[in-house]
């Protein structure tokens, strides 16, 4: 369905992902949250409807619009923040691939990424190096004909069950960033091993991994752009996917504002509806006026992707979508178990969940506090 979804415009785009978040997301939201499984038949789904195929280009079977997977990440993270999860992390690595990859490395993954008959995942961090990127620890050693991988890495995610992975590893010891490359690795590398799972507060539908790789042989072909210009490729990625995770926010708080809207509505206390009491209209208000002021930002940070790619001023748009947008999510989730009362911290209710899966939003992809320095760069330059 790639070409079919390439032509729908924007709101038929919203109207078709919310009907089918509504009719078979929404149903097992709470379950694969419950189980802490990998959602398959959730990701059956978004590859059935073509979703895959939004943000990239055309010319390797994509629609070519990040706004248009803000849109639909948007409307699936308003009930499951899982499965739109297993958007994100299948667009997470495209970045590097697009910024650096030569066209053969394109010609080979981009379109399995695009309609879903492959999986990837994005790994950078490391027990010593999570926002700073720079600090990357993971040795590759040139040798003929390619690299040897040594290292490990953590928090992965969708490293699991993806079918190759896009590795940031050292080649220039003491050079910082300009010492750092990266590389495709297959899952059927020898040396290559997955070696547990992160037991997560939220997101547990989605795995996050430890990785080690003992020797891992990698060809010099799978090495993406010239060494040590890795560290540019893994920011041109997270540039691309910031607009995105912004909209994982957007939606979460939606959701939770839904929530909270349906409760106020039901709930009686005093001889009367919660709603009908200044303090929670209020706090309703609010929830409504921060959601609208992130869904702008991150739509304006989407089409400034869309039409110039990259550029400091683009870095500094997509950090402040990022950030506004998830920090508002975490605000709204808490605000909304409190509409909830007591009965909000139960896990019979959803509404704990959006709280506990909003707190990841503000630390994947680069913590908010790194969001900021980012525009501080931006705006006011490096001092």
């Amino acid at each position: 369905m790639t070409s079919d979804i390439a032509d729908l415009d924007l709101e038929a785009l919203r109207d078709l992902v919310r009907r089918a978040a509504r009719e078979r997301v929404a149903p097992r939201a709470s379950d694969i949250d419950a189980r802490g499984e990998y959602p398959q038949d959730m990701f059956d789904l978004l590859r059935e409807l073509g979703l895959f195929a939004l943000p990239l280009p055309p010319e390797y079977g994509g629609a070519g619009s990040v706004r248009a997977g803000c849109i639909a990440i948007e409307e699936l993270a308003r009930v499951c923040y899982n499965t739109a999860y297993l958007l994100l992390v299948q667009w997470a690595p495209f970045g590097a691939l697009l910024a650096a990859g030569s066209a053969e490395q394109k010609q080979r993954w981009l379109p399995g990424l695009a309609d879903g008959t492959l999986r990837a995942a994005l790994a950078v961090t490391e027990p010593s190096a999570g926002s700073d990127v720079g600090g990357i620890r993971t040795q590759a050693t040139r040798q003929n004909g390619g690299y040897r991988l040594d290292g490990s890495k953590i928090f992965c995610t969708n490293a699991a069950v993806a079918d190759f992975l896009i590795v940031a590893a050292r080649t220039s010891p003491g050079r910082g960033s300009t010492g750092i490359s990266v590389f495709i690795v297959e899952r059927s590398t020898p040396g290559f091993a997955v070696v547990r799972d992160e037991p997560k507060m939220g997101g547990r539908g989605v795995p996050s991994s430890e990785l080690s790789f003992v020797s891992a042989w990698v060809p010099e072909g799978n090495r993406i752009g010239p060494e040590g210009a890795g560290f540019k490729a893994v920011m041109a990625a997270f540039n691309r996917s910031r607009p995105m995770i912004g909209a994982r926010g957007v939606g979460l708080a939606q959701g939770a504002m839904d929530l909270a809207i349906a409760h106020a509505r039901q709930r009686e206390a005093f001889g009367q509806k919660i709603g009908a009491f200044q303090g929670l209209r209020w706090m309703i208000a609010d929830m409504a006026m921060q959601i609208e002021a992130a869904r702008q930002i991150v739509y304006h940070a989407a089409d400034a992707v869309d039409l110039r790619g990259s550029g400091k001023d683009v870095a500094g748009l997509v950090a402040m979508a990022k950030c506004f947008a998830t920090d508002v999510a975490m605000k709204v989730a808490i605000d909304a178990v409190q509409v909830f009362g007591a009965s909000g911290i139960s896990r019979e209710l959803p509404i704990e969940r959006f709280m506990r899966d909003a707190k990841l939003l503000q630390i994947v992809e680069g913590t908010n506090q790194i969001q900021r320095n980012i525009i501080a760069d931006a705006v006011l330059g490096r001092l």
